[in-house]
């Protein structure tokens, strides 16, 4: 009998199994597993404290986890760290630069560190940072920062560039030249791993998220199979005078789950068709005035809210 031909499928390009991270009573990562195909943008979404950054960290090789497997690009930390480091870039949350060096130095110490790597001409270009090729690195503004952060990241022409909220702090203007920057790595088969709050972000980038919370995945798929998930699929966003209590809101026709915020009720619903004359009607019994109205389809942030009751921004 011949021997079944070996699988032809690639390793994943970034993998881990019961990643465990605790610091004294607090349980960062809890038990997380993902695998990340290459060639693939992946992103981890999560209010602040769910354990993104430590999980990238982990990741990265910056922080030892306390148990799990841990595999990039088929490799383990602490048996092949030159190699992986190599083939890696990495934009931290925070990136601290010496104040002295220039925009060009900076490039071109970062690209020093890789046997290969990108012309830091190039990389001043693809990151809009011409006009500040000389200027001192204490000089420049956060985004001009945030876009050297990235720059340094690809300075070694990586496999994987791991982004821990790359656009914090941008303009519109930047944080599109980033994701166009992004878009472009990845059409050369490459991989990114994301961490964001920016919902858009990910749903304009990412083929694949999982939201994490106390240091667990609690769902994970693409940006539109999460959405679809929802038994409430539209958000109807209104204020009245005087506010309807939470009793009436959920008492509408097609009200599947219902929030507050800033004065206004978001009720997510099955149906607009139904929903919207229902609510209508509610006001008109309860001698409301209508204030505001808005409606619009469900969103990554709707997902996280409705599997844990909580903003993606909460602090």
């Amino acid at each position: 009998m011949s021997a079944s031909p070996a699988s032809s499928a690639p390793a994943a390009a970034i993998f881990c199994r019961g990643l465990r991270k605790h610091y004294g009573s607090v349980r960062a990562v809890d038990g997380l597993d993902l695998e990340i195909r290459p060639g693939e943008c992946f992103g981890l979404l999560g209010p602040n404290g769910a354990g993104k950054t430590t999980t990238i960290e982990i990741l990265e090789g910056l922080t030892p986890p306390d148990s799990g497997e841990v595999r990039i690009l088929g490799r383990a930390w602490g048996t092949h760290e030159r190699e992986l480091r190599a083939r890696l870039g990495i934009s931290l949350q925070e990136t601290r630069f010496s104040e002295k060096l220039t925009v060009f130095e900076t490039l071109e110490l970062f690209r020093s560190l890789y046997p290969s790597g990108r012309d830091p001409e190039l990389l001043l270009a693809d990151l809009a940072l011409e006009e500040k090729r000389d200027a001192r690195v204490g000089k420049l503004s956060g985004g001009q920062r945030q876009r050297l952060a990235v720059a340094c990241a690809l300075a070694g022409d990586p496999e994987i560039l791991f982004l821990d909220e790359p656009t914090t702090g941008l303009d519109p203007q930047s944080r599109l030249q980033l994701w166009e920057k992004m878009e472009t790595f990845r059409a050369t088969g490459r991989t990114v791993l994301l961490t964001t709050h920016y919902m858009e972000e990910a749903e304009r980038l990412c083929d694949r998220v999982a939201i994490v919370d106390h240091g667990r995945i609690i769902a994970e798929g693409s940006p539109a199979e999460l959405v679809a998930g929802l038994q409430a699929p539209h958000i109807v966003e209104f204020a009245s005078e005087p506010p309807l209590s939470e009793t009436e809101v959920h008492a509408i026709a097609g009200v599947r789950d219902v929030r507050r915020r800033d004065g206004s009720w978001f009720a997510g619903v099955a149906s607009l068709v139904d929903a919207v004359p229902a609510l209508l009607s509610t006001l008109d019994r309860e001698g409301a005035r209508l204030v505001t109205l808005s409606t619009h389809q469900a969103t990554l942030e709707d997902v996280f809210i409705s599997l844990t009751g909580r903003e993606l921004r909460d602090e």
